[in-house]
């Protein structure tokens, strides 16, 4: 490979700043075209193989996001300290949310990799087209169809029962072209590094009795996934598009062994239709109408825990149903050759709805409120300037919220809310001269609370009396106001001959960010009103480039440091640590490119002590940790690829996500303190790719 064309797509795939990797091709001889905004990860079918969750293909690859491990899939991510709500994630410019109040489905859980084609991560306040982009940005665009007639079948297997078998076919002509992929997913529970599965690590903290799984469940398989997307596309006329697409994900009996409660099942499906029209005049260069719907359902259980009594008679469910509609059209066009405008309207209405139910002991609470019929109704307009100067780019937007929040009525209590926000940012990009960039931007945006945080109750009987009472205590905060934050962003991006380094500083002033708390407001008798607004900051840096050793070896690295702190502590508490805000992280890989594109890359993924951390709200210390991977990648023949691979060479015992309040986590029966649910131990994979 060309070592310029090798220097910019490693820099753009692996820098944490580099956004948009554009792949050449035999019918495209131009240069990747790169924009330091954000982040891009291209080719992420083929690149992770390891296995469909996506969370933990993020983590490895950019420095800047961290892992929230739950179970052996579905697990969640931190981006630049930011988790939940406070990063917006779109499937397609599809809008998705977990049903989950604790976090089980989150909505990275809800597209695989394996039909993964890019995702392009914004870091800021810099993003007006979509709804409540606070700090950041996961832009996920699956697989496209194509003209001829080819597809691919992948199988991997793994440590720990782990198999997983998947299919893509594409097609069509110059008018109407199809895609559709199926896929199959199973483990068994993983073991740590000190062998121990999720039974067993329940044990070795010393878990309560009613939270361990029952002799008949200890060693089940930790989750089964299927999932299904199809996709036409048609060329209505040389300049009139359609686009239709629709993914089912269905997984059933997922573990998550730090918490009370396992998924019964997780099921979503993602609606999306998109029109666009090219070339209407000089007043629209494109026009473009996007629809979607995506729902998921999530009941989770004490089915396989011991609380459920001998044959679960005394089971109790939480079931909950989320389900978002958007509609937006958008339109650009050149008001000159050196500027852009687009300008649009946004509109979603996000549906949450959740409920108890019990048998036997916990008949008492059937039929409880956990989410009462929750509408989020989101009205937007927006305007994005794009304009080129010579060696500056300057790019300008500004965006309108009008957000009503009503409630079903059913439970007392839960006012209805309304909330208004003017967003906006620039962000511009100077080419100082050959080899050096500068970029930097000023970003204002907003994103309101959502139903847990505002309406959430839970469900518990009352034991202490003489006859048992049934409690649906209020935990959510109704009164809670929307979060602003306030950032600026400043880069440099130097490019030499064997070397590309990039390096961004930022600091992030957040109003009335929505804090978790876990003690009583002083004066209160009960804990409830979990949820406080309280002003913060987070700064931090991030450093990312690649070495070039000679044309076919390479290194790349990338660190990212954060720090998050309140400017005052919450009602009855002391810390000031911002809860959530992951330590010093390093990523580095040597990579070795071989014949017939094929490569091997060696791996280290590490993090310092996370020592600075919210002990008031469940934080505890972590120990620093170091693991090595290896992967091996070759083209048997132009049809036929193998990749086998090893995590966690020395079969370290880690873990990555601490232990905030914000979840609903076991404690130890013996210490008191709450669960940490350690990383995988030493996981061996290998996949089979046959493309025709």
């Amino acid at each position: 490979m060309n070592k310029s064309i090798l220097t910019l797509a490693i820099a753009a795939a692996l820098s944490s700043q580099v956004v948009l990797v554009t792949v050449v091709s035999a019918e495209e001889e131009s240069l990747p075209t790169i924009n330091v905004e954000s982040t891009t990860l291209s080719d992420v079918s083929e690149e992770q193989v390891k296995s469909a969750d996506l969370a933990e293909a993020l983590q490895k690859n950019v420095p800047s996001i961290s892992i929230v491990r739950r179970s052996g899939i579905a697990n969640d991510i931190i981006l630049r300290g930011q988790k939940k709500d406070n990063i917006n994630i779109l499937i397609d410019d599809a809008k998705i949310y977990g049903a989950c109040p604790n976090r089980m489905d989150p909505p990275t859980s809800h597209v695989l990799t394996n039909n993964i084609y890019g995702i392009e991560i914004t870091e800021g306040p810099y993003d007006v087209e979509n709804f409540g982009t606070l700090s950041g940005a996961v832009k996920i665009t699956t697989k496209k169809p194509s003209k001829e007639f080819e597809g691919e079948v992948n199988v991997n297997l793994g440590s720990w029962g782990y198999r997983k078998a998947a299919t893509t076919v594409s097609g069509g002509n110059d008018k109407v072209r199809a895609l559709f992929s199926i896929s199959k997913e199973t483990s068994e529970q993983y073991e740590d590094g000190d062998g121990n599965d999720f039974s067993e690590q329940l044990e070795a903290v010393d878990a309560p009795a009613m939270n361990r799984y029952k002799p008949e469940f200890v060693g089940i398989d930790a989750y089964d996934k299927q999932s299904f997307m199809g996709k036409v596309y048609v060329d209505v006329t040389e300049d009139q598009e359609l686009k239709l697409s629709y993914t089912a994900n269905r997984s059933d009996d997922i573990l998550y062994p730090s918490t009370p409660m396992d998924a019964l099942y997780d099921d979503s499906d993602i609606f999306t239709a998109q029109y666009t029209i090219k070339n209407l005049g000089n007043w629209s260069k494109e026009l473009d109408f996007q629809l979607y719907n995506s729902e998921v359902e999530h009941p989770m259980s004490t089915f396989y825990r011991v609380a459920s009594g001998p044959g679960s008679v005394n089971e109790k469910v939480s079931h909950l149903e989320t389900e978002v509609q958007g509609f937006k059209v958008k339109n650009s066009f050149d008001l000159d050759e050196m500027t852009e405008l687009t300008y649009g309207l946004d509109y979603s209405v996000r549906n949450w709805d959740g409920n108890y139910e019990g048998t036997g002991t916990q008949a008492l609470i059937d039929g409880f409120h956990s989410i009462d019929d929750v509408d989020t109704e989101n009205r937007a307009v927006f305007v994005v300037l794009d304009k080129d100067f010579p060696g500056f780019n300057l790019k300008a937007g500004a965006r309108y919220d009008d957000t009503t929040i009503e409630t079903g009525g059913n439970a007392p209590n839960q006012p209805d809310n309304d909330y208004t926000a003017f967003s906006g940012y620039v962000f511009g990009t100077y080419q100082l001269n050959e080899t050096t960039k500068l970029f930097g931007g000023l970003g204002r945006a907003h994103r309101v609370p959502d139903a847990r945080e505002l309406y959430f109750r839970g469900a518990m009987i009352n034991t202490s009396g003489p006859m048992p009472m049934p409690m649906n205590p209020q935990l959510g905060t109704p009164t809670l106001d929307q979060t602003r934050n306030d950032e600026i962003d400043f880069g440099i991006e130097n490019n030499f001959e064997n070397l590309v380094l990039k390096t961004k500083v930022f600091h992030s002033w957040l109003t009335d960010f929505i804090h978790y708390r876990s003690t009583p407001v002083p004066g209160s008798m009960m804990n409830l009103n979990r949820f406080e607004n309280v002003d913060a900051t987070i700064y931090g840096l991030d450093v990312s480039g690649s070495y070039f050793i000679n044309d076919e070896i390479y290194l790349d690295f990338g660190l990212a440091y954060q720090r998050g702190e309140k400017d005052e502590p919450l009602s009855g508490q002391t810390d000031t640590d911002l809860a959530e805000i992951p330590p010093l992280k390093a990523n580095l890989a040597l990579n070795y490119e071989y014949a017939n594109r094929s490569n091997a890359r060696v791996e280290v993924v590490a993090a310092d002590k996370w020592d600075r951390f919210d002990g008031d709200n469940g934080e505890q210390e972590l120990d620093s940790y170091a693991v090595v991977n290896l992967k091996v990648q070759h083209q048997l023949t132009n049809q036929f690829e193998i990749t086998a691979g090893i995590d966690n060479i020395f079969d370290r015992t880690y873990a990555v996500s601490n232990t905030y309040n914000d979840l609903t986590l076991i404690s130890s029966g013996a210490t008191g303190e709450v669960m940490l649910i350690n990383e995988p131990g030493r996981y061996v994979y290998v996949n089979t790719t046959f493309r025709f």
